[in-house]
């Protein structure tokens, strides 16, 4: 148990180091060189030296006390940026996830539902391009099947017909998957892991994930808590060029490092947001199976992952005992958080 606590304290203090106080303090350094110079002298390293030297003078001046006082507020400083950072990441998670958007106030509702439009707008103009390319390719092959090629040469329509196909189907999933239902390319991709289970097997993600974790191999587990603290280190970090858009009132360059912070911030979103999802999806569609047989939804000699087992364990789950699946039973796609 010694070494247990020992090993938690270590990671705790860690992670305390990594996520709070060296952001915090760089931040505040930052934020104290920005009081300093100011749009006039912006860039002006001179300054700041002799500035930084005179506090060095005022600290040797102060003595012990002094620099114990001067220590203490700055690590309180810091671990405060740090957790205002944490506070407009967690909003930033909020809004970019949009799980429920629906219930958003009335300002932020209305302006949600626009980009929900403004992208299926998009989607379904780009669907409907690939659909005429696809279209278009299987007339090309039609025609290409009734005129042999030369002896001794290679037919090209194959290969350009499949290049066009695929630039056309990459246009409108660069916007996502199906449908758009979230304003943001980061909701659709995580919401797009229950849209395909539901359409495949007629698994309720929100319902089964649950049960479904416990079933997990410990290996498992890991990658997927990693996925998901990666993704919520990306919004901090959008939170934090929050923190130095605020620089920009008294000190210019606060608008670069908010713009390259927030740049970052928005990549590592959306790279954390795909591998979470990949990952959530690869772990359902290898322990359902498991879970159906652990509940004794389907035989040991069955295949237990199909449209009829999918719908029956969702049904278990939610208390409602075992169904038949029909063509017209819709299960609702409740998102993970």
């Amino acid at each position: 148990m010694g070494g247990l606590l020992a090993t938690l304290s270590g990671k705790l203090a860690e992670r305390w180091l990594s996520l709070l106080l060296l952001p915090g303090a760089l931040f505040v350094s930052t934020v104290a060189a920005a009081r300093m110079l100011g749009h006039g002298h912006a860039l002006d390293l001179t300054l700041l030296v002799r500035q930084v030297k005179h506090w060095t003078t005022a600290m040797k001046v102060a003595g012990l006390p002094g620099l114990a006082v001067a220590m203490a507020a700055l690590l309180l400083a810091s671990v405060a940026a740090g957790l205002a950072a944490q506070a407009l990441g967690s909003a930033c998670e909020y809004v970019v996830l949009a799980s429920r958007w629906e219930t958003w106030p009335p300002p932020l509702r209305q302006l949600a539902r626009r980009c929900v439009d403004r992208r299926r707008r998009r989607w379904e103009r780009e669907r409907a391009a690939y659909e005429r390319e696809w279209d278009a390719a299987a007339r090309r092959t039609a025609l290409a099947a009734l005129s042999d090629p030369p002896a001794g040469t290679a037919d090209p329509v194959p290969v350009r017909r499949d290049a066009l196909l695929d630039v056309a189907y990459q246009r409108f999933t660069r916007i996502s998957e199906f449908e758009p239902q979230r304003p943001t390319w980061t909701g659709d991709r995580i919401h797009a892991v229950t849209v395909r289970l539901d359409r495949t097997y007629r698994l309720d993600l929100g319902v089964v994930w649950p049960s479904l974790w416990f079933t997990l191999p410990e290996a498992e587990r890991t990658e997927i808590n990693a996925a998901r603290e990666a993704l919520t280190r990306a919004t901090t970090l959008a939170g934090w060029s929050l923190l130095y858009l605020l620089l920009t009132a008294s000190w210019w360059p606060g608008l670069v490092i908010a713009g390259v912070t927030a740049a970052t911030a928005w990549h590592r979103t959306r790279d954390a947001a795909a591998t979470y999802a990949q990952l959530i999806e690869a772990s359902t569609q290898l322990h359902a199976r498991a879970l159906a047989r652990q509940l004794g939804i389907c035989p040991e000699d069955e295949e237990c992952l199909t449209p009829e087992t999918g719908w029956d364990l969702t049904r278990f789950l939610q208390g409602r005992g075992q169904g038949t699946v029909s063509a017209n039973t819709q299960v609702s796609t409740t998102s993970l958080p």
